[in-house]
């Protein structure tokens, strides 16, 4: 798959879900593409901002959207790689904060 047609098929599954691609779509691309290297890679599309561990179950949290976008997002408007933002930040009722890292310490190598 290409990084336009990953576009294409993430946003008519997620838009309708509330959840919207930043707007910077140059980093839209550049995530995605690490999306698909990750799932060549691994089997799985984990998130680029995480180091995975090839470790299917173990990564379940950070398979892209990871389990914290929901909260990140509610929270501080996007996800923690950004490649997400909330409706509010989208169409720019909110400004994008930073994003701390949610996912436990045992988890990140």
């Amino acid at each position: 798959m290409d990084v336009k047609t990953l576009y294409e098929n993430l946003k008519k599954i997620q838009e309708p879900k509330g959840y919207f691609f930043n707007k910077d779509k140059d980093l839209v691309f550049e995530l995605l593409d690490s999306l698909i290297k990750n799932k060549e890679r691994y089997g799985y599309m984990a998130c680029p901002c995480r180091l995975a561990s090839g470790d299917r179950e173990w990564d379940k949290d950070i398979t892209c959207p990871c389990e914290y976008r929901e909260e990140d997002a509610k929270e501080f408007g996007a996800c923690f790689c950004g490649l997400y933002v909330s409706k509010d930040l989208h169409e720019g009722r909110v400004e994008a904060r930073y994003i701390p890292e949610r996912r436990p310490v045992e988890k990140i190598m």
